[in-house]
């Protein structure tokens, strides 16, 4: 089985900025980490190979400095890795990302299986795995809680939904999200540390993608970042004190208040 796994480089959470000139995130002299939600998505490639044998790819659409990301992704298990990187590709919506990294894994070649996390913790927009399955013209299972079967070029899996869980099944090749429920990740080997080191890391460059230059990066982004802002602090609330039933009544009087207003 052929598996790839789409994996993104994030600032720290603790460590976020945002450039007011051009309101894009400040990576330069930022600590990074993988993206939370894609070290489950890795952690289960490698689960599907060790069970059924076959190559885990790891691909990131970044900066040079994400092959750190990629280095990762091999030591916890992962057989190859890919970094997608251009300057055609800066100021990339989840369109423009979604359409590069599905060129991308077209460029790869023959895969059974792509996984995502569900979401990056920079953006939150949980766009960019479906987008990458709309653009390769696959089938999609978002939010995989588990994956119950893989078999005769099926897959059947539990999709978290608000209400509990659905069962789906879909042909291979297919694409899924992943949430934090379907796994817990490993702690990297000694030996994938000294493999990580020593990979060679494949690039792929605009010219390499057989893309269209007019959908890359920010010309072909149909979204833009117009202006980013703190929200104002909010007001202090108003504690209310004493027995339930005062409380409650003097509750209902003051939401009938605001609903007046």
């Amino acid at each position: 089985m052929n598996i790839i796994v789409c994996i993104k480089q994030v600032p720290d959470t603790t460590n976020v900025r945002i450039d007011p000139e051009t309101n894009t995130l400040v990576r330069s002299g930022v600590q990074s980490i993988v993206n939370p939600f894609d070290m489950y998505a890795i952690e289960e490639a490698v689960r599907l190979k060790e069970k059924f044998g076959g190559l885990v790819t790891v691909i990131t659409m970044g900066p040079i400095q994400a092959e750190e990301a990629l280095r990762e992704a091999i030591s916890l298990g992962a057989d190859e890795a890919v970094l997608v990187s251009d300057r055609a590709f800066a100021g990339s919506d989840t369109w423009a990302t979604s359409y590069t990294l599905s060129k991308a894994v077209q460029k790869i070649g023959k895969f059974d299986l792509v996984i995502c996390g569900k979401q990056a913790i920079d953006g939150d927009t949980a766009q960019v795995g479906p987008g990458v399955a709309a653009f390769l013209d696959i089938p999609q299972i978002t939010f995989v809680k588990k994956i119950e079967e893989i078999k005769d070029s099926f897959i059947r899996a539990e999709r978290m939904t608000e209400e509990g869980y659905d069962i789906i099944e879909s042909p291979l090749p297919c694409l899924i999200t992943v949430v934090k429920e379907i796994n817990e990740p490993r702690l990297p080997s000694l030996k994938g540390k000294m493999r990580a080191k020593k990979i060679e890391i494949k690039k792929l460059e605009a010219k390499d993608l057989d893309a269209d230059p007019d959908s890359l990066g920010l010309k072909g982004s149909p979204t833009k970042v117009v202006k980013i802002f703190t929200p104002p602090p909010r007001k202090g609330g108003q504690m209310l004190e004493g027995e339930a039933k005062d409380i409650s009544e003097r509750l209902v009087d003051l939401l009938k208040g605001d609903l007046c207003l």
